[in-house]
């Protein structure tokens, strides 16, 4: 029988014979092809998936930019209240569109104004308002109407010398949200303001989303655009009106100011607030009290709330 002997190294370590050294070879290539199919397998999952993800990513940003485009629109008036109150009021209606399965309920009131009026009514099906829409809530009408009409500052005064009232009114600095603007304008009908100042630039618009938003108060409020909202605060200022702005800031509570005479005021941008040099124009800035742990409030809350109080101490 052939004695079988151990070879060692140096240090004791027992070194393999070429059989075994050849068996480790080959173990150790097929782990390292191994190694790099599960790599080559993971990066074709991760580029496959990276893909699917652009994909869905174009998909949703062209879904949004569309949304945006019919929010933005001053042309159209969508759901069945704010096309009533358009109905009622003086802007002209070109075309009512109605979808020809929902003849009932206030459907049947707005064809009878719209046909008192000789609108222009034309039943369709109920995916040409869905397109109208981007699929948005119409409530099976539409209304397309002009380009709205904005007034001027001087017409907000001659309705509150008109209904012999001393002057209320809302700026809006840079308040980009339709929504927001919507509800504020819905607020200020609710609460008698006279009329709204808004900026023309960097600041939402009258659009199909404020319009519905407002459930038709669009109509009953005068809206004023103007190019720099400093300078408007400054001429009110020199016409007696005293300029409010909410701000946190303040060190007087809403609650604690006599809103009796003539007066504006001012809410901030939904992020950033009322901007510096706007700040430096008001007469006296006010706060809401607040108890709770989050420290602001949303702009057409915090809006309402202080027109609620201006109502509230004309009232007295």
């Amino acid at each position: 029988m052939q004695d079988k002997t151990k070879k060692f190294d140096s240090k004791g370590r027992f070194i393999k014979n070429e059989k075994n050294e050849d068996k480790s070879k080959l173990r150790d290539t097929n782990k390292k092809n191994e190694d790099k199919s599960k790599l080559k397998d993971t990066n074709k999952n991760y580029n496959e998936t990276k893909s699917k993800r652009k994909r869905e990513n174009t998909i949703e940003s062209d879904i949004s930019k569309t949304s945006s485009e019919v929010e933005e629109r001053e042309d159209i008036v969508i759901g069945r209240n704010a096309v009533i109150e358009t109905l009622k009021g003086e802007r002209t209606i070109e075309t009512l569109y109605i979808a020809n399965n929902k003849m009932e309920g206030s459907i049947n009131k707005i064809i009878s104004i719209a046909k008192e009026k000789g609108i222009l009514i034309k039943e369709v099906d109920k995916r040409k308002l869905d397109s109208m829409s981007n699929e948005g809530v119409h409530q099976g009408v539409i209304a397309k109407v002009t380009p709205y009409k904005y007034s001027e500052v001087s017409d907000i005064l001659a309705l509150a010398e008109e209904r012999g009232e001393s002057p209320f009114i809302v700026i809006l600095d840079e308040i980009e949200d339709p929504h927001n603007l919507g509800s504020i304008v819905r607020t200020a009908e609710l609460f008698g303001a006279h009329g709204i100042i808004i900026p023309k630039r960097r600041s939402a618009s009258i659009s199909a989303a404020v319009y519905k938003s407002s459930e038709g108060a669009i109509e009953h409020v005068k809206i004023a655009k103007v190019t720099n909202i400093n300078a408007t605060i400054e001429d009110l200022k020199q016409k007696g009106i005293w300029i409010y702005g909410a701000d946190i800031r303040a060190e007087e509570y809403s609650y604690q100011v006599d809103f009796s005479g003539p007066c504006a005021v001012i809410i901030g941008n939904e992020g950033r607030g009322i901007s510096k040099l706007t700040v430096q124009k008001c007469d006296k800035l006010i706060k809401i009290p607040m108890v709770g742990k989050i420290n602001s409030l949303n702009a057409s809350v915090a809006g309402g709330i202080m027109m609620y109080e201006i109502l509230k101490g004309r009232l007295k």
